[in-house]
């Protein structure tokens, strides 16, 4: 009779369990107050800086403003609008045509192709008006989130979102409203911490203040009306 093979069980260690990702502590309402306190003492009259006379200006100049100063978006638009008045004639320009116009905002083929596309599409789908939700608004050629919140909160007073650009990506972050590593995941931060009447305003005096004192390298701490709020890493002045 063959003999029986005895099985020995090995017994496996249970593996830890992970440890679950340790949540931000929330922001003190009294912190953000503070903050927005000291943006309106500084800013009271901060607007957007694209020159514009209606909607669709503000569109199409936010679209050419991207990585490009607002200062030369501003040389090359009077022109472009003198040229191209309305979303009408411009949808009949050519690509061409409008690269020739915008060539020193940098990125030029591909901003013409928006701009006409833009155009083509207000034409088509939205009676030559530009639409005032950001649902029908980010199906425009060129006009992502920001660019969408930005003709909503300046054209319309709309907010539905906050326009996160350079600036209020780093302010943000350095003020500790927000952690996130993206424009979306700032923004989604900001939306939760900040009263939804300041989200407009908010943007606009914090850009001013990302190009006259919080700039990127060497910030003006001595010159910031925020410094006492502000723990940021690299600060180079502290009170």
């Amino acid at each position: 009779m063959p003999s029986r093979k005895t099985v020995v069980l090995k017994r496996t260690k249970a593996k830890p369990a992970k440890s679950a990702k340790p949540q931000r502590r929330a922001i003190a309402p009294a912190r953000v107050a503070a903050i927005l306190k000291a943006l309106d003492e500084a800013y009271p009259d901060a607007e957007c800086a694209l020159k514009h006379t209606s909607p669709w200006e503000l569109l199409v100049a936010t679209i050419l403003s991207a990585q490009c100063t607002d200062a030369r978006v501003n040389m090359v638009t009077p022109e472009l609008f003198r040229r191209f008045p309305s979303p009408a004639a411009m949808s009949k320009a050519t690509q061409a045509q409008i690269e020739e116009l915008i060539r020193t905002t940098g990125f030029f083929r591909n901003k013409a192709k928006s701009i006409v596309g833009a155009a083509k599409k207000v034409m088509e789908e939205f009676g030559g008006l530009v639409p005032q939700t950001l649902a029908e608004l980010i199906t425009i050629p060129g006009a992502a989130r920001k660019t969408a919140n930005v003709v909503l909160g300046v054209s319309f007073g709309k907010a539905e979102g906050v326009v996160v650009d350079t600036h209020v990506f780093r302010i943000s972050r350095r003020l500790e409203l927000a952690k996130g590593e993206t424009p979306q995941e700032v923004e989604r931060e900001l939306m939760r911490v900040l009263p939804q009447d300041h989200w407009i305003s908010f943007s606009h005096q914090v850009i001013h203040h990302g190009r006259k004192v919080c700039i990127a390298r060497n910030p003006k701490c001595s010159l910031c009306n925020l410094e006492t709020l502000c723990r940021a890493k690299d600060k180079t002045w502290e009170s």
